[in-house]
């Protein structure tokens, strides 16, 4: 998920960078990498270390082969060694990204998913990035601080939050996805079937039998998701988020926000916007490689 800069020149639809080696031949058992300022798109790569990042501010949307992910401030992604995938860090986004030897986490299954971080481990991964993970080697104290916290993330990882929206390699589904999430804002299933060339009743029935949710349901949480990323934003009245994400009043829009998220969109955006960003405390400064942390 986080990959230098020199590898996200090319548009992200045509980018498919392979597995990249974010210790650069280093041998330690985990480290961070951070990122800060401008917006980013990955491309689609994979590594062969586990990657939890944390969004402090800001927000990262990141896809697989079968998901796409929303990951708003305050939340955390597990990305699992070897799982292709792609991350877009918008303009302003601020993350951290711990990467764990496969052995300190032993997991079973390959599935991304978001996690609501506990102030412990988002403690701790503000503080790995004194360590970054592109350095030659561990030491007993950075390996066993990184054991730790791999003990902490995969007791996480069995609180998942409802943030991703299923995708589909059926081409006319993906089609539909990608019409749907483009015209928010003013939609209707019967827009959606004349613009993928088939008709309403077919396009309901794919989507139920290929995403097991009809094409309403779909529309709601992806008009959710989007509005989450949108209330990062202090730029935009919770009006705008709610006009811009295509609900008819303020009212229904805070009712079903409330009913997915459970909270209020105001409150929502008192906890992970601007004001909670600006809250977090100063990052350490990354050892250079090679110093001792004793």
């Amino acid at each position: 998920m986080a990959v230098p800069a020199h590898l996200t020149e090319r548009p992200a639809e045509t980018v498919r960078v392979g597995l990249v080696d974010m210790r650069r031949g280093g041998t330690a058992l985990g480290g961070s990498y951070l990122h800060e300022g401008a917006g980013m798109v990955t491309g689609w790569h994979s590594h062969n270390l586990h990657q939890i990042e944390y969004a402090m501010a800001g927000v990262v949307e990141v896809e697989t082969a079968s998901a796409h992910y929303l990951l708003p401030p305050q939340q955390a992604a597990w990305i699992p060694a070897g799982l292709e995938h792609q991350a877009t860090l918008n303009p302003g986004a601020r993350t951290i990204a711990v990467l764990f030897d496969p052995g300190i986490i032993p997991r079973s299954d390959a599935r991304a998913r978001i996690l609501a971080v506990p102030p412990l481990i988002r403690e701790m991964m503000i503080y790995a990035v004194r360590w970054p993970i592109a350095r030659p080697g561990g030491d007993p104290v950075s390996n066993g601080f990184f054991r730790t916290l791999g003990h902490l993330v995969a007791e996480a990882l069995e609180h998942e939050a409802p943030l991703s929206l299923p995708t589909s390699s059926d081409p006319v589904v993906a089609a539909a996805i990608a019409y749907t999430q483009a015209h928010l804002d003013a939609v209707s299933v019967g827009e959606v079937g004349r613009a993928v060339g088939v008709s309403e009743r077919t396009l309901r029935r794919q989507f139920q039998t290929t995403l097991g949710m009809s094409w309403r349901e779909y529309l709601l949480q992806a008009r959710l998701l989007r509005a989450m990323a949108l209330l990062a934003n202090p730029a935009m009245s919770v009006l705008e988020v709610s006009t811009t994400v295509g609900f008819e009043n303020p009212s229904a829009f805070a009712r079903a926000f409330a009913q997915h998220c459970g909270e209020k969109p105001s409150a929502y955006r008192r906890r992970t916007g601007g004001a909670a960003a600006q809250s977090e405390p100063d990052l350490p400064s990354p050892r250079r490689p090679g110093t001792r942390t004793s």
